[in-house]
């Protein structure tokens, strides 16, 4: 597949920027401006969640009911990587040496410009040794997420608990483990006899990152990291006539002398004050809107580029995860035309773990696409990327990958109409999927846009063009090319050992051992 195409040659590109307003003229009522919605995959869930307007919810008849649900996050609001602290804590020194070098000057009316914040300014973090875990309100997130869950599909979870029926997972990232269980906590509060809210204790199963191709299938597919060594260059060389053009603002407003890593550094901090801390009058006030919009642009190109639709290679190593979805509603399905009795067959399938895996699935889906974008996809040519500020575009990291993002899918057995009018092709087929991103439900372009697509519709349109791909030959992981993909192998023994075990074959703890 061809690469991305070439960005605006940086004289075409900087004209532009001087010449064209950078934002859309105001609407009536203009609503107020938010930096902490333009924060990319930095965004909180809630104020994602917040922003995402959903004109109406399409209705479901009464007639159908929900059978099983899939779900994919991410976790939720972290503290910054121990990588990130560093870097702010060299922001400190340098901003330090700014203010010094400024007082040495002999112009007193430049040194009123400086932001009194930035005088003796240390990081929130200093000292700070570890990082990325899960912070309290990524807790509430997750916590709450999961109430909202559990109110949406009361009937599906309106059973006793049991992990062979609800089925946790998660990596072994502490903060993707740590998301599992604040979820669970929610999910299952009341339901059990520990302490005032009546919790209960849950099961949340991984895999070793080594071997773990369902949610972090980029860790182990040697083609994605292969390009994206060599995409990283390269997409550093498109955001920089932005950056470029930043820093010169910034320089002639303040009066410091700043760099482009300077402003760089400056906008991680604005995310990090805003998202975590709700601190918008220090960093986020360095910038004004129409910059902030450019710099939210360049943190999402990035995300397109290297976890998104710029390359096939970011959403087709995502396979496996795509096959053990529908390989669990196939399950589903086939428990209910058997009447296996509720307690005997899973309901949930509920998967926690990074922006890494959230955006490749959601590739996959065909989410968030422009135009004819789906039909280039499923040939895997190349796509355009994100417009420029002013222009609307449909890839904004604060909606696709925020905090907690998620996808779930709903399946639905609908009976067919008996009212005696004829029953359409539609209604023939008793399944359903219903997509909700971030629980706001959306229609797939794969399946024509409906609301409820149609399960075999489903695979033959969205999941089948992929499947002529094999990920251990996709990513050239050596030496295991015939063996079936661990997750799927172990997750279809289990499912055919318990069918055979209901036709009355009965097998001894020691004849079989799935543990893994």
């Amino acid at each position: 597949m061809s690469p991305p195409a070439t960005p605006l040659p940086f004289l075409l590109l900087a004209t532009l920027l001087a010449a064209a307003p950078l934002l859309p003229p105001a609407a009536a009522e203009p609503e107020a401006f938010d930096v902490r919605r333009h924060l990319s995959t930095v965004t909180r869930y809630d104020v994602s969640r917040a922003s995402n307007s959903v004109v109406s919810a399409p209705s479901i008849s009464d007639e159908c009911r929900v059978i099983h649900l899939n779900l994919v996050a991410r976790h939720g609001t972290r503290a910054p990587t121990k990588k990130r602290i560093k870097e702010l804590d060299r922001l400190a020194v340098r901003l330090g040496t700014l203010v010094d070098e400024a007082k040495q000057g002999s112009d007193t009316a430049s040194l009123k410009k400086i932001p009194s914040w930035m005088k003796g300014w240390e990081s929130r973090w200093k000292g700070r040794v570890k990082g990325g875990e899960l912070v309290s309100e990524g807790e509430e997130e997750l916590f709450n997420f999961a109430n909202r869950v559990k109110e949406r599909f009361q009937d599906l979870f309106d059973e006793e608990y049991h992990p062979d029926v609800y089925s946790i997972r998660a990596t072994q990232v502490p903060r993707a483990s740590a998301s599992a269980v604040a979820f669970g906590l929610g999910l299952l509060s009341g339901k059990g006899k520990l302490g005032a809210g009546n919790n209960r204790a849950f099961s949340v199963l991984s895999e070793s990152r080594a071997s773990d191709i369902c949610l972090r299938f980029f860790d182990s597919c040697k083609t994605y990291k292969d390009y994206r060594k060599r995409k990283e260059p390269d997409v550093d060389k498109q955001k920089e006539p932005i950056l470029e053009h930043v820093t010169s603002a910034l320089v002639s407003r303040y009066h410091l002398k700043f760099t482009t890593q300077d402003v760089s550094s400056l906008w991680f901090l604005c995310k990090q004050e805003a998202s975590l801390l709700n601190i918008t009058n220090q960093a986020c006030q360095l910038f004004n809107e129409d910059e902030v919009h450019l710099l939210e642009w360049t943190d999402d190109l990035e995300g397109f580029v290297l976890k998104g639709y710029g390359e096939s290679i970011n959403y087709k190593m995502g396979l496996p995860l795509l096959k053990d979805v529908v390989q669990s509603m196939e399950e589903a399905i086939i428990a209910r035309e058997e009447n296996y009795p509720d307690g005997t067959y899973e309901k949930a399938r509920l998967r926690f773990a990074h922006a890494e895996t959230l955006v490749p699935f959601t590739c996959l889906l065909g989410l968030f696409l422009e135009g004819s974008d789906f039909e280039k996809i499923q040939r895997e040519e190349p796509l355009d990327l994100p417009p420029m500020p002013p222009q609307r575009r449909n890839w904004k990291g604060a909606l696709v990958a925020p905090f907690a993002s998620n996808n779930m899918l709903a399946l639905y057995q609908c009976p067919g109409k008996n009212d005696g009018k004829k029953t359409s092709q539609d209604q023939k087929s008793s399944y359903f999927l219903q997509v909700l991103h971030n629980e706001a439900p959306v229609s797939m372009p794969g399946c024509s846009n409906k609301d409820l697509c149609p399960f075999e519709e489903f695979k033959e349109k969205i999941v089948k063009p992929h499947l002529k791909h094999d990920y251990n030959m996709l990513c050239k992981k050596p030496g295991v090319a015939a063996e079936e993909e661990p997750s799927s192998f172990s997750s279809k023994l289990n499912f055919f050992l318990d069918l055979l075990s209901r036709k009355g074959y009965r097998f001894k703890g020691q004849d079989v051992k799935t543990e893994l």
